[in-house]
């Protein structure tokens, strides 16, 4: 039998640990450590439960410590690695924050995810030794964890946050944003950039979402860089190099950093500090694997390594490494980055590169869009405008990523997108595409028809 110790149980760790438990549990000696208190949160879930767009968190788990251990894993909760020793193949573990223990492993799968940024602004530090990311000036908060929600949530239900700043435009803040203005709280979105999810759209379906924002009260302020936040122990003020915004709370929204301290300089690491993987999730140490935030992802858009922090990119790598690390090779088939988000009820998706990141790749890149009803215009009710566009290499006409935008949950569409991508699809194969049609569904000659039909 080998034993295999898992160092975490977020997203990727989960899944690695409900795979080998299910397919080689017998075989195997599963141990776990984790820091946290509590196992798969979905993050991305927390500004619906902030928002109470849902009743509570208790659906954005999906397992726990008794469930795997029933499993027969062992799972060690509130428990931090400090070193791992990967000469000697040993774990040095914190057990409940106060045993030291040593645990030896034959396979190690390193689940670590990742850390919010902290960038270097005045007001915005973390309290010594802070595991959960709690600042020292008070309403200052980082959203990452189920305590951070929970805390958020808790004050939230006293009268003294009405207005609160969201500084970072991508996905998690223009989530949160949402989430706080259904509260009735008076909301500023904050981000260097002059405008909100630019690493995933092309800039008019990014103003379509600014505005989306804008018309239902949120005060966007892109463009801007945070200099400090201010307040006598707590929030007053967010100062930027451009305005002053009276606040009462700070959500620091500004990105993740893959946390990969263990590595001890013994794992080769990717240009940001991801632990450098295969496509069986294996570092450069034999043995070693590492999944989920904390390592890099095969692109099939690129053709080369790079790093994509999804849950959804988390959960495969898990699955990945769980059978290799158990003895059954598998490779991954790499990712396209497909993402998605749910704002007011404008829907947008998308999987690949934007424009401006294939032509940054080197590609001869260019792009195709239609824009249209998704039925025919006699459905009169629960019809909408679907708009789509396809980005492609003009010299070998291969499709390199796609993006839609619709009140319409037009979102399963971006799957075939997504696998067009792995395969290497040209544009004229999906002129052909053979697409069924039906008024309830879709229009003959639809969306996605036409934008292949119509590319130079």
């Amino acid at each position: 039998m080998s034993k295999i110790v898992v160092v975490g149980a977020n997203h990727a760790g989960t899944s690695a640990i409900k795979a080998m438990l299910s397919n080689y549990g017998d075989e195997n000696e599963i141990v776990v450590f984790d820091q946290n208190s509590n196992i798969s949160f979905l993050g991305c879930g927390m500004a619906l439960w902030i928002g109470k767009q849902i009743a509570g968190p208790e659906g954005l788990f999906y397992s726990n410590k008794e469930q795997l251990e029933e499993a027969g894993a062992k799972v060690y909760m509130n428990s931090p690695v400090e070193f791992i020793d990967y000469d000697k193949k040993e774990v040095h573990v914190l057990i409940d924050g106060e045993t030291k223990h040593v645990e030896s492993y034959e396979k190690l799968i390193l689940a670590t995810g990742s850390e919010p940024i902290i960038p270097p602004i005045k007001g915005v530090e973390l309290q010594e030794g802070s595991l959960e990311f709690k600042a020292t000036l008070e309403n200052v908060q980082f959203v990452k964890l189920y305590q951070n929600s929970q805390e958020v949530i808790e004050k939230l239900k006293g009268e003294n946050i009405q207005r609160v700043a969201v500084v970072g435009a991508g996905y998690i803040g223009v989530e949160l944003v949402e989430a706080f203005e259904r509260l009735g709280k008076k909301v500023v979105l904050i981000d260097v950039a002059d405008t909100c999810l630019g690493g995933y759209y092309d800039r008019d379906l990014t103003d379509m979402m600014s505005k989306n924002l804008e018309d239902h009260g949120i005060e966007l302020a892109f463009g801007q860089t945070v200099t400090a936040v201010e307040g006598d122990g707590k929030v007053e003020r967010v100062i930027t190099d451009k305005a002053s915004f009276d606040v009462d709370m700070v959500i620091m929204a500004v990105g993740f950093r893959p946390n990969t301290g263990l590595g001890n300089g013994k794992l080769e690491l990717f240009r940001n500090g991801a632990f450098l993987v295969n496509k069986k999730q294996e570092t450069s140490l034999p043995g070693v694997y590492a999944i989920g935030d904390c390592a890099t992802v095969y692109d099939n858009s690129l053709n080369d390594v790079n790093y994509i922090a999804l849950a959804s990119n988390a959960v495969r790598s898990g699955l990945v490494a769980a059978h290799n690390a158990c003895g059954h090779e598998i490779e991954s088939v790499g990712v396209q980055g497909s993402n998605g988000i749910s704002i007011y009820g404008l829907k947008m998706v998308s999987t690949g590169l934007t424009l401006e990141k294939a032509k940054r790749a080197g590609y001869n890149a260019t792009m195709t869009e239609f824009s249209d009803l998704q039925k025919p215009a006699f459905i009169e009710h629960d019809n909408y405008k679907v708009t789509l566009k396809i980005v492609y290499d003009k010299d070998t006409r291969v499709v390199l990523g796609a993006q839609m935008a619709s009140e319409e949950d037009m979102s399963m569409a971006i799957h075939m997108f997504s696998l067009a991508i792995q395969e290497k699809v040209t544009i004229e194969r999906l002129a052909l595409l053979d697409i069924f049609f039906l008024p309830h569904f879709n229009q003959p000659y639809n969306y996605i028809t036409m934008a292949a039909l119509t590319a130079k």
